[in-house]
């Protein structure tokens, strides 16, 4: 199986255990009560659950020497990932371990692919061609568009 095809599996595996269990079987902590209002914030179906876009970033055609345009390129990675989660489209980003080309992530909380690759193309490692996106609808937690708040709360230091 490929890597596409098992990551891809492993989020369908988490979504359906959430998505297959009745309100009366998932366990929750002691008190917790349904919060409507937050619910709408996050945009939230009756599971808890929303549609997101994933995005594997894969190494491209176009490597940039080491240098200062290179520094400069990620630096506006850095910033274009910071402005698309302050817009709240980014609800996850982050790096990988690089093994079969594969460098990062975004999860973009849109409804479809076409958007995704509009906010994607903003991107310099994508328009510097340093990466290519590969993209696939996920149907995960919204829970997940609360990761950018808290993660800024526990950061000691932020990009």
């Amino acid at each position: 199986m490929s890597r596409s095809l098992l990551t891809l599996a492993m989020f369908a595996i988490c979504s359906v255990a959430a998505f297959g269990q009745t309100p009366e079987a998932k366990p929750t902590p002691a008190g917790t009560k349904y919060d409507a209002e937050l619910a709408k914030k996050l945009g939230a179906d009756e599971r808890g659950m929303r549609p997101y876009v994933l995005v594997i970033l894969k190494t491209g055609p176009k490597k940039m020497p080491e240098g200062e345009e290179r520094k400069a390129m990620f630096a506006g990675h850095f910033a274009n990932m910071t402005r698309l989660a302050t817009e709240g489209k980014l609800a996850l980003a982050g790096p990988l371990d690089g093994v079969d080309g594969w460098r990062g992530l975004f999860i973009f909380a849109v409804d479809s692919i076409e958007e995704a690759k509009k906010l994607t193309e903003t991107d310099p490692v994508i328009i510097n061609g340093e990466m290519i996106a590969e993209y696939h609808k996920y149907y995960g937690s919204a829970a997940l568009m609360m990761i950018n708040e808290i993660n800024a709360k526990i950061a000691k230091q932020n990009p």
